[in-house]
């Protein structure tokens, strides 16, 4: 049996999801990154199972560019400058290419899984195309104000190569915030760590460092403080370090313990004229002015009158559900659920001035059961990756809501949900698409559905 290439020449297909453009070679289907539809290149196959439906690859070499190829805005994660695939840390991978082309791609790959999952045409719902940001830089950089971080056996700040464990040092991040950087933590021996998350305020405001064991016994939690007191040492009053002592997810989920090493463990975070209590790593959107561009596009989608009742689903700390409520007034209500206990504190912290919301912690489907006689007027659901799948839908339907407004960060798992709404009764009736995250594959959506 002959063995799989390890470097191929090809011509580069449309793109798809997740970051890729489709190739073929001899028959079999190869997943491209770092390249554009159309060029001709050649690649490194990094993933290549004889066996195997399809192939992965990175390009190493651009024989016939692009016209929308343009010079990598950050130089460590550009693919054509890399001595091999897992050189290059994850994050950037549509760095190579114009902002308005990132977007034209990012439409397509939208529109193309509404297509096949939905039976929907995107351009039939009013969707014309993903929108930059408010107030995006021209350069699409210094958009992250949360950002992870892994630590390499050196002690020094790295970050992963896309679909590996291997940790490439990492002095500075360009999509990062100035007040992320500036904390220069590549100085800073991080022996102990195996996780560094830094989550800086958009509107500014010392941010706060999270640091995570490598090891989760009581040696490899000592030796994290130690690691930890090194990094307050070293920010001084720059910054608040916290200590996160648990083996996976976040502090949000309230499995673990967060110990304050200095300052404190939460964020203010504002937007319009709501302040935000954001503790941990509980969820906030990235980019620095997502939070304003959602809550505009989301509460324009629901068209809120005063006296109504509002759901607010996966509501996090409560982004959508303070406006929502100051919306719906004395007079109406709004219901907010999320299921993380520390995130769901959090809300209740930055709503209990709005006494017509009322906040639920628990999973989405369970709480509507519970209020089952609520029939509110509309939804708003910003699930997590995954989507809000058939139990959520369901369990959305079952409360007799005439409008959903839907916000969505996964293209596929929204189109599938889509068709899922269809199969209660829904239609889609208005799409938007949002870049809120510049220099990757990544897109943000907010869509409309009405009962018929």
């Amino acid at each position: 049996m002959s063995q799989a290439p390890t470097e191929l020449e090809l011509t580069l297909g449309d793109v798809a999801h997740g970051g890729f453009t489709v190739a073929r070679h001899e028959g079999r289907v190869v997943f491209v990154r770092h390249g554009a539809p159309g060029e001709r290149v050649r690649v490194a196959v990094t993933e290549p199972g004889e066996k195997d439906r399809f192939w992965r690859a990175d390009v190493t070499e651009v024989l016939e560019a692009s016209e929308y190829r343009v010079k990598h805005p950050w130089a460590a994660a550009d693919a054509l400058s890399a001595r091999t695939p897992d050189a290059v840390p994850g994050g950037a991978e549509f760095g190579h290419l114009s902002l308005p082309y990132q977007r034209e791609l990012k439409g397509r790959v939208l529109a193309e899984q509404l297509r096949r999952l939905a039976k929907t045409e995107a351009s039939e719902v009013g969707f014309t195309g993903v929108e930059a940001a408010e107030e995006e830089r021209a350069d699409g950089l210094g958009w992250r104000t949360r950002a992870a971080f892994g630590v390499d056996r050196a002690g020094s700040l790295a970050m992963r190569a896309a679909r590996s464990h291997t940790l490439i040092k990492t002095p500075a991040l360009p999509l990062a915030v100035d007040a992320i950087n500036e904390l220069h933590l590549s100085e800073v021996d991080l022996s102990g760590l195996g996780r560094v998350e830094i989550a800086a305020p958009a509107a500014g405001g010392a941010p706060l460092v999270l640091v995570v064991p490598a090891r989760h016994d009581a040696a490899g939690v000592r030796r994290a403080g130690a690691a930890a007191n090194r990094v307050s040492r070293h920010v001084g009053e720059r910054a608040s370090v916290g200590l996160l002592t648990q083996a996976a997810g976040a502090a949000a989920d309230g499995a673990g313990e967060l110990r304050r090493v200095s300052g404190r463990t939460w964020l203010q975070e504002q937007v319009g004229e709501h302040a935000f209590r954001v503790t941990g790593e509980g969820f906030w959107q990235v980019h620095r002015t997502a939070p304003q561009t959602l809550t505009h596009a989301v509460l324009a989608a629901a068209g809120v009158q005063e006296g109504e009742d509002w759901l607010d689903l996966y509501a996090g700390a409560g982004l959508f559900s303070a406006p929502l409520a100051q919306a719906v007034g004395p007079t109406g209500s709004l219901l907010s659920i999320e299921g993380a206990p520390g995130t769901h504190r959090d809300a209740r912290k930055n709503l209990h001035a709005l006494p017509q919301a009322q906040v639920l912690q628990g999973r989405v489907e369970r709480a509507l059961r519970e209020h089952a006689g609520t029939r509110p007027h509309g939804v708003v659901l910003d699930p997590p990756r995954a989507g809000a799948g058939k139990a959520g839908v369901a369990a959305i339907a079952a409360s007799g809501a005439q409008k959903v407004v839907y916000v969505s960060c996964d293209p596929a798992s929204f189109a599938r949900d889509v068709d899922l709404f269809a199969g209660r009764g829904y239609t889609l009736e208005g799409l938007r698409g949002f870049d809120l995250y510049p220099h990757t594959h990544h897109l943000e959506t907010v869509a409309v559905l009405r009962r018929a």
